[in-house]
């Protein structure tokens, strides 16, 4: 415990951000993280708690008081190993992840908790910076083989915790770049994708091998519309099996949650994803994204991350104007915290891109989508009761909203089911892969030597809780190859 007396004196310090008049200029990242002495002052509020509830409140486990105590002390090295000891990625957590450790955070109790998502993004980028992370190569070599199908943060954590196992891994990836979600799902303004190349390099000096344009299934184009493949081939499972000694399936949750209402088929209705890609590939030099938001009028239906990107993208692109709904009520301004504490709250939160320019609204059902000549003109809305929790549908309610374009940003309901059955790897009740997560043979599937981790496994998530799954499912995998592991859990 740095300062003792450090939460009583200090108050939580926030991150800086560029004006909203510059950052809507570009697509680079506008946070700054916090300075030597800022973060020092964060470190010291850190109470050192007998339970420190911010560790179970953070999915990866991290040890946040000992690296805030180093961070007080101005050991910004030991600060980095002691992160680095529980999550491969923190670069990324560190910028996207929406801190559950903050909410089971015991001085937030009663004030402000300690700003520990700011802490690690200073240590990271302090790391970064003076070259600490170096790649940590294994001495011995098992000649086991491991392939990854996917390439998101659960497929990245694994396949690096089993390269440092000594295992030969190869991730195969249907897109033209690695990163999954990290690299196409989140805008460039909230994650700088050099971020992910760094990394890479990092992994490919461990022996990580990335293959790209490759689609492992029975079929080259068997995804659902609205989930990007830019595969070129295609790899059976058969083979895959034959070739390596172990397989990890995390290749994410991808299908889309539509909204099968009159109209879907205008022009100007797209799913979420598809709008943000291919901006994404504009971004880092590809093809100019074919849909544009400027001078038109967006709505985005749908009030979590994916559709903050959709307002921040088209805030980007000079839209006129830019409505969010959502179909749940507008929650609370503050969360009950004696009810609700340590565990994550439902309560108000309002993203950078919001501020940036956004009029939201609450308990909305789309019901139709207007068009002429084939081209969306509008939405036929209306608004909701949800007393006794129970959705009804207020009488008289309707309202049309002028709309060019309608993103469609309301979550994920299962991984490629194509990749699943061409596997023959049994699922749950709602299409994820079905494994367990503790015990022995923990995150392996019905067929032998398959693994699942990630959002193929449980379902849409955070990025910390994919990191934390192919960790886990690395220590699993390695278990079953060697009969036991010393990697960590």
């Amino acid at each position: 415990m740095g300062k003792p007396t450090g939460f009583l004196e200090f108050e939580r310090l926030a991150e800086g951000y560029a004006p909203v008049e510059v950052r809507l200029k570009n697509y680079q990242e506008f946070v700054a993280h916090l300075d030597d002495a800022g973060a020092k002052v964060q470190g010291a509020r850190c109470m050192d708690c007998g339970i420190p509830f911010c560790n179970s409140g953070c999915p990866v486990n991290n040890n946040i008081p000992d690296f805030n105590d180093a961070v007080y002390r101005g050991d910004w090295r030991a600060a980095s190993e002691i992160l680095h000891s529980t999550n491969n990625f923190p670069e990324m957590t560190g910028r996207i992840c929406p801190a559950p450790c903050e909410a089971a955070c015991t001085l937030g109790i009663n004030a402000d908790p300690v700003g520990i998502k700011s802490l690690e993004h200073a240590i990271i980028d302090k790391a970064g910076e003076n070259g600490w992370v170096v790649p940590k190569i294994a001495k011995l070599k098992t000649g086991k083989k491991v392939a990854v199908v996917g390439s998101g943060p659960a497929g990245l954590a694994a396949a690096q915790q089993l390269a440092r196992a000594g295992h030969a891994v190869t991730v195969f990836e249907k897109n033209d770049r690695i990163g999954g979600l990290l690299r196409y799902g989140i805008p460039d303004f909230k994650l700088d994708k050099r971020l992910i190349d760094w990394r890479m390099a990092q992994m490919k000096a461990e022996g990580v091998k990335f293959v790209t344009r490759t689609f492992v299934g029975a079929q080259l184009y068997n995804v659902p519309h609205g989930v990007a493949s830019d595969a070129l081939k295609v790899i059976a499972p058969d083979e895959i099996l034959k070739s390596f000694s172990a397989v990890v399936l995390a290749g994410g949750s991808e299908t889309p949650r539509d909204l099968p209402v009159p109209g879907r088929d205008l022009a100007g209705v797209y799913y979420a994803l598809e709008f943000l890609i291919p901006q994404n590939k504009e971004v880092s030099g590809g093809k100019k994204n074919l849909l544009s938001a400027k001078d038109k009028h967006v709505v985005v239906i749908g009030g979590g991350d994916t559709g903050s990107d959709c307002v921040g993208t088209s805030n980007r692109h000079g839209a006129a104007s830019v409505t969010q709904f959502e179909l749940l009520p507008r929650p609370p301004e503050t969360e009950n915290k004696p009810l609700v504490w340590p565990y994550w709250p439902t309560r108000m939160r309002t993203s950078s891109s919001h501020e940036e320019g956004c009029a939201r609204d609450w308990s909305i059902v789309t019901k139709e989508f207007i068009g002429e000549k084939g081209r969306l003109t509008a939405l036929k809305c209306a608004r909701l009761d949800w007393s006794g929790g129970k959705m009804t549908e207020v009488p008289g309610s309707e309202f049309e909203v002028k709309a060019d374009l309608a993103f469609l940003a309301m979550g994920f309901t299962n991984p490629i089911t194509a990749v699943l059955d061409a596997f023959g790897v049994v699922k749950d009740s709602r299409g994820n892969a079905a494994a367990t997560t503790d015990g022995k043979g923990c995150y392996a599937t019905s067929v032998a030597k398959v693994f699942a981790a990630g959002d193929v496994r449980r379902g849409q998530s955070l990025v910390v809780w994919a990191i934390r799954e192919g960790r886990q499912c690395a220590r699993a995998v390695d278990e079953f190859l060697m009969g036991k592991s010393t990697l960590p859990r």
